[in-house]
């Protein structure tokens, strides 16, 4: 059956509503559901063969199959689900921020399943910042949800949901040690399978705020792994979503949290009118939260170097070590755990090299490379941006910077992430003027063999 399956969304649906060998009785439903909408339909087995590799049905069958599996499976199912529409479909989907609850569960659950069924396609879905404002915006000013609990086939308990944090601690150190191109596909077909009948399940408006907290954050995951990777566009679409989920959570601090990410990534994209809106946003919207306040800060630090504001920016460090200072070392909430002096420090250094105070820059780095065992994508970032100030201005060390261009590459052969690909692709932009020096040579040829595969040729 695999071989000959090209719609692969419309197969996830038949499978996950028990008619994937049962082909005949689901053409069955079609056409009995058929009549409702006037029609007089004679689908058979081999009709669904046909759709299983890739012919379309005549409008509105489409519109009747959705309606079949909405009424088996319990949920809404959109047309735009099946499989049959092009790619402007999944370009648009999950670039707004749902109204209701409804809406949102169909769209996160969605996302899952077509990042299951597509990956391959994921690079090419467009990054739209227009949608990323306005979702910044409803998430302050949209009503709270009065109501999130549901009914569904599954009881959903407190107790799962504890599970689902306690697998969400999983992912989490398996993308710090790894890098996000390992482990995305294997979280995203988790979610789908597991997780997906839990939002259509039945549970109370208690239960339904601590599970929809504990998808966000989830959700949030498949984000920051999808943005480490350089799919932006798909990256963008599940931090929406998650931040809608974190609305419905009453999650306020993991709401500024994303919003605190999506700023990062507009910072990665050079978009820094983008970047300090959201970054102000997440650092209002957390105010209450002292204990991520540090990172929040951190955030806007970022977002004016890359907008040349350098007193906001010191402004903005100036901060971000006060509130690291005041921070207790246990009363993190785990989604934020991963923040620590180290990271603060590495956010200095960037910002302080950009703004060209390179000497003061070094002045953090012993800090930025005091990380724990597991974070090794991190060591791999911040020892690449160490290299790159000590490569950098009148006071140069191309030596040193060579050494720890060596030591990144060592770090970068561990892990899969696009960021620490451009990373030491911009180190070695920055050492190719000191060419003639064994140790930069050195580390010049192991650099073009290395990132060449993911980002190209090394910048000169």
């Amino acid at each position: 059956m695999a071989r000959v399956v090209s719609n692969h969304h419309l197969y996830a649906l038949l499978e996950e509503a028990g008619y994937a060998q049962a082909r005949a009785a689901f053409a069955r439903q079609v056409n009995l559901r058929g009549r409702a909408h006037g029609l007089t339909l004679r689908y058979d087995a081999a009709s669904v063969y046909w759709w299983l590799r890739g012919r379309r049905p005549d409008h509105p069958v489409p519109q009747v199959i959705a309606d079949v599996l909405t009424r088996r499976l319990g949920r809404p199912i959109g047309v735009d689900a099946l499989g049959f529409t092009t790619g402007g479909a999944l370009a648009s989907l999950g670039l707004t921020f749902p109204a209701d609850l409804k809406d949102a569960r169909a769209t996160v659950a969605d996302l899952w399943r077509q990042q299951v069924a597509r990956h391959g396609a994921l690079s090419a879905v467009p990054f739209v910042a227009a949608a990323t404002t306005d979702a910044g915006w409803r998430w302050h000013f949209d009503p709270r949800d009065p109501d999130a609990s549901h009914r569904g086939a599954r009881r959903v308990t407190l107790a799962d949901v504890d599970a689902l944090r306690a697998c969400q601690q999983q992912f989490l150190d398996l993308d710090r040690r790894h890098g996000g191109g390992q482990f995305r596909a294997f979280l995203a077909e988790w979610l789908h399978r597991e997780v997906e009948p839990m939002l259509h399940g039945t549970y109370t408006d208690r239960v339904g705020r601590q599970l929809f907290a504990a998808v966000a954050e989830l959700t949030g995951q498949v984000a920051f792994m999808s943005y480490d990777i350089g799919d932006h566009g798909w990256a963008q679409r599940h931090f929406i979503q998650s931040l809608r989920l974190a609305k419905a959570a009453d999650h306020v601090g993991f709401g500024a949290h994303i919003l605190a990410n999506m700023s990062t990534q507009a910072v990665y994209l050079r978009q820094p009118g983008e970047a300090v809106r959201l970054a102000r946003a997440a650092v209002d919207g957390g105010r209450a939260h002292t204990s991520v306040m540090a990172r929040l800060h951190t955030a806007e630090a970022c977002a004016h170097a890359i907008a040349g504001d350098a007193r906001s920016c010191t402004a903005a460090l100036r901060l971000a070590e006060d509130a690291t200072a005041k921070a207790g070392g246990n009363d993190q909430p785990a989604w934020a755990g991963y923040f620590t002096p180290a990271h603060l420090a590495g956010t200095a250094i960037r910002c302080l090299r950009d703004l060209g105070r390179t000497k003061e820059a070094l002045g953090y780095a012993g800090q930025a490379l005091d990380l724990g065992e597991g974070s090794v994508r991190t060591r791999a970032l911040h020892t690449a941006l160490v290299a790159s100030v000590y490569a950098t201005g009148s006071s140069a060390e191309p030596e040193h910077a060579g050494q720890l261009g060596h030591d990144a590459l060592d770090l970068a052969g561990r892990v899969r992430s696009r960021r620490v690909s451009d990373r030491i692709t911009d180190l070695a932009g920055r050492l190719s003027a000191h060419r003639g020096n064994p140790m930069v040579d050195g580390f010049l040829r192991r650099a073009r063999d290395y990132v060449s595969p993911a980002v190209g040729k090394v910048r000169q």
